[in-house]
């Protein structure tokens, strides 16, 4: 028993360093949102105390620069747009595959499982040029783009969920008169609560920090996301105004991180659904 309990002390020990290596860089960039272009890049580690304290100048000049409120307008649409857009879709998607189970949607399984591995190098140039003559460069198109990229890997968990889902219920539901939009969406999507959570905070997290995508497909001239915006931040000759872009990567981080915090408690149980279900 003491062998164990001191085994248990020694990895909480490990994953407390661990958590800590992660959350640093955080708190480093929140540290030097506060402080002078100067101090940043003379004191990284210091805090902001003294004269390198310039209170919220930092965020004030970030935001006027980058037009902020305009681009987290804009991330926002583009993210519950495109998580939306994602969830409905393949999860009908996903019931359809499970259900119907013919040559036809598992050919359509193997595509899904192929998008999850195929290099976003290798389609980035063509689709840059793509989004140009199908008009996809808004934020609405935008959120098309993403339904492709992200369907993979919730086509996948989906499926795993659906397999563990008794066809039963629906058959007797059907019997009972119960239309399919009725049985998916009043028998199926409540067991699959969980894992939609997850697919959910996966997607979001991805799409609101994502640079290449919206910079690769929106027309710049009218639609910036955050990460877009912050890079305007870059003067003449590689000069960076360092103490505005950490106080907008901070405002950027806050929404995602109270977004996860909230709806934490489901993502490992949907995904461990997804992922051990037939």
């Amino acid at each position: 028993m003491g062998d164990k309990v001191k085994h248990s002390g020694l990895w909480s020990t490990l994953f407390a360093v661990i958590s800590l290596a992660w959350v640093f860089p955080i708190v480093l960039v929140l540290i030097n949102s506060f402080k002078s272009k100067t101090y940043i890049s003379a004191n990284t580690f210091s805090l902001p105390v003294g004269k390198a304290f310039v209170g919220l100048d930092n965020y004030t000049r970030g935001i006027e620069t980058t037009k902020f409120f305009a681009s987290f307008g804009w991330t926002l649409l583009i993210t519950v747009g495109s998580v939306v857009l994602i969830l409905l879709c393949t999860s009908m998607c996903a019931w359809w595959i499970v259900r119907v189970n013919n040559w036809a949607a598992k050919a359509l399984y193997v595509m899904f499982l192929f998008n999850m591995i195929v290099p976003f190098q290798m389609v980035m140039f063509t689709l840059s040029k793509l989004a140009d003559m199908l008009k996809l460069n808004t934020p609405w198109g935008l959120c098309i783009v993403y339904l492709g990229f992200g369907a993979g890997l919730a086509v996948f968990i989906f499926t795993g969920v659906i397999k563990g889902i008794p066809a039963e219920l629906e058959e007797s539901a059907m019997i009972d008169g119960a239309s399919v939009p009725r049985i998916f969406f009043q028998i199926v999507v409540p067991i699959m609560k969980p894992s939609i959570v997850s697919v959910a905070i996966l997607e979001a997290m991805w799409i609101w920090n994502d640079y290449l995508l919206p910079y690769l497909t929106l027309d710049l001239s009218k639609y910036k996301t955050i990460s877009v915006a912050v890079q305007y931040l870059k003067g003449g000759y590689g000069s960076v105004d360092m103490g505005a872009m950490m106080a907008c990567l901070v405002l950027a981080i806050i929404p995602i991180i109270v977004f996860y915090m909230i709806c934490q408690k489901y993502i490992v149980k949907g995904v461990m659904a997804g992922a051990v279900k037939g």
